[in-house]
Order: structure tokens, then C-alpha cells, then sequence
């Protein structure tokens, strides 16, 4: 998989999403807007929280009666009991926690922080209570969803990614991270393939939808930017295989697997 160069672009001046928006709709419309017409290979990055604001993923904390088991936690990591509920409301199991943080298994896989609900970047006022915002039900069925409404209205083969900002173990900050995928192999295998001195990659895997997550994230910022899609062109799809092509939940490690639990 050579690529030369990429090329980057945000839907500029992209609306605010409401609970049921037609996403998709939005999307195409800015696309059209902004006169970018899609080509072969071009992958579309969606931010979660978008997604999640047009499915109305929206938690009130003034509905929320903690258990006895999240106000014990909130305690000890000096949270909302209200807040830690939902938290585990949304994991399959808590892994680590200290002052501050829930790390957590999230009911679709991903280990992360918090279950991923915050506050950033989402409406507040009286009426509208104290609202946090949930992940997507299922980020790699609106990929799908998406990717399908332009090939059939275009006739292009593209890609669709939905993402999210995320911590990593080990490493201080955020980056990039895959929550959905459709369209090119989100985990790429290399296995097989020779390196520059003719050697057999034998480990080799990319997760390649995380490589993209990341790099769009940079376009579409951690704060007022307003950038949530982004259009990443350079990536020649032509070139790997349909049969290789997986969804973002490939992406997830197997627990046997997972050294870092």
C-alpha cells in the first residue's frame, strides 16, 4: 500500500446537529456546498459526537439515580454518583480506576476512559438540564449506512469512519481512535508481504482506520474548531482486496490477547 501524499480537507461551516437531524443528509450537502465532488478511494471521517447528537444520545444527570455500587465509586474517584452510573450503565466491566477516571470496558469493546460520555462541545442551559452525551449505539453500522448513501448516489467506491479522541496506555494525551469503519480494511494485514531486503513481514498488521482517525482528528480539533468531518483523499482502496475489507470492531484486541488488562 503506497501512498505519495494525502490530502486533507474539512467540511467547512457545517451545521449544528440536533437529535434527528438527517446526519447523512448534512453531510452530502456540505460536500456539494463546498463543491468537493467525491473520488475513488477518498475516505470520510466522522466525528462520534455528531453521530451521537442526530441519534440523541443524550443523558439528562437530573434522571439519573446512582446505585449503591456507583455512589462507592464516585467516591473514591471524586466523580458525580450520577455521572459514575451511567458509566457503568454503558461498560461491560471497570478496569482501572483512580482520582478522576473510569477505565473501562465499553459495552461495543473499546477499553477507554469514562465510557467516553463527557460534557465537551454539547449545549447547556436550564431547559436543557444537565446533559452528558453517550457514544453511538453502533458507529460501524452508521459507517456502513453512510458509505452505501454515496455509492449509490455517486457511483464511487469511498470509505467512512467514524471516530473519537481517546488516551492510550503508557503515552500522555489524546489521539485518533476508530469507533466505526466501512470500506477499507480497518485492520490492514501485511503478513505475507516483503520488506525493502526481501524478507517475509510475518507480525506486520496496520490498524489502518486508527492511522486515519488520527490524522483527521487534527483537522477537526478538541475545541471550537466546529470540524467534524473531514474528507481524507490520497488512499489508493483499488489497490487492496474487497476480501480484506473489516469494520473497526477487528480493531479490538482479544481479551486472551490483551497483556495490558
Amino acid at each position: 500500500m503506497a501512498v505519495d501524499q494525502l490530502q486533507l480537507l474539512a467540511l467547512k461551516n457545517f451545521p449544528l446537529i440536533n437529535p434527528g437531524d438527517d446526519l447523512i443528509k448534512k453531510i452530502i450537502k456540505c460536500l456539494g456546498d463546498q463543491q468537493l465532488v467525491v473520488e475513488p478511494g477518498d475516505v470520510l471521517v466522522v466525528a462520534q459526537k455528531v453521530v451521537s447528537k442526530a441519534d440523541n444520545r443524550y443523558v439528562d444527570l437530573r434522571e439519573i439515580e446512582p446505585s449503591a455500587q456507583a455512589v462507592k465509586l464516585a467516591a473514591e474517584v471524586d466523580k458525580d454518583p450520577r455521572h459514575v452510573e451511567l458509566i457503568l450503565r454503558e461498560s461491560n466491566t471497570v478496569l482501572r480506576h483512580c482520582p478522576g477516571v473510569l477505565i473501562v470496558e465499553h459495552k461495543l469493546g473499546y477499553v477507554m476512559a469514562n465510557a467516553g460520555i463527557d460534557a465537551s462541545n454539547i449545549q447547556h442551559s436550564a431547559e436543557l438540564g444537565e446533559r452528558v452525551l453517550l457514544l453511538p449505539e453502533s458507529p460501524d453500522a452508521f459507517a456502513d449506512q453512510l458509505r452505501r448513501k454515496i455509492v449509490n448516489l455517486f457511483g464511487v467506491n469511498i470509505a467512512v469512519i467514524v471516530n473519537d479522541s481517546v488516551g492510550r496506555a503508557w503515552r500522555n494525551g489524546t489521539v485518533g481512535m476508530a469507533l466505526g469503519a466501512a470500506g477499507l480494511p480497518a485492520l490492514h494485514d501485511r503478513r505475507g508481504e516483503k520488506d525493502l531486503f526481501g524478507r517475509t513481514l510475518e507480525v506486520t498488521e496496520v490498524a489502518l482506520a486508527d492511522e486515519l482517525a488520527s490524522a483527521a482528528s487534527l483537522i477537526q480539533g478538541e475545541g471550537d474548531e466546529g470540524q467534524p468531518v473531514v474528507l481524507i483523499r490520497g488512499l489508493d482502496l483499488s489497490a487492496m482486496s474487497r476480501n480484506t475489507f473489516n469494520n473497526a470492531a477487528t480493531l479490538i484486541r482479544p481479551k486472551d490477547k490483551d497483556l495490558f488488562r
